[in-house]
């Protein structure tokens, strides 16, 4: 099984980050809002701006919590590639 970690840009501009098996899978769980984060109720979801792969789910989990740490500044010179 292959985990990503991801970044969504809101409605709101703000940034989003989350890991999943299926990032397809869970943008879609995000926009229909049923099964999607919290995050997203009183915003939506507007474009996934960010993909990197990781290991397995203990990778992927310490490079989320790594990015949310990020300031914005940070996070967009990620999403950038600078």
């Amino acid at each position: 099984m292959s985990w990503t970690v991801y970044i969504i840009e809101a409605s709101d501009d703000s940034l989003y980050t989350g890991i999943s098996t299926d990032v397809d899978r869970r943008w879609q769980q995000h926009v229909d809002g049923k099964v999607g984060a919290k995050y997203f109720r009183g915003r939506s979801p507007r474009k996934l701006v960010y993909q990197e792969p990781a290991l397995d789910r203990s990778a992927a989990s310490i490079r989320e919590a790594a990015i949310k740490k990020l300031s914005r500044q940070q996070k967009l010179d990620l999403i950038h590639g600078c």
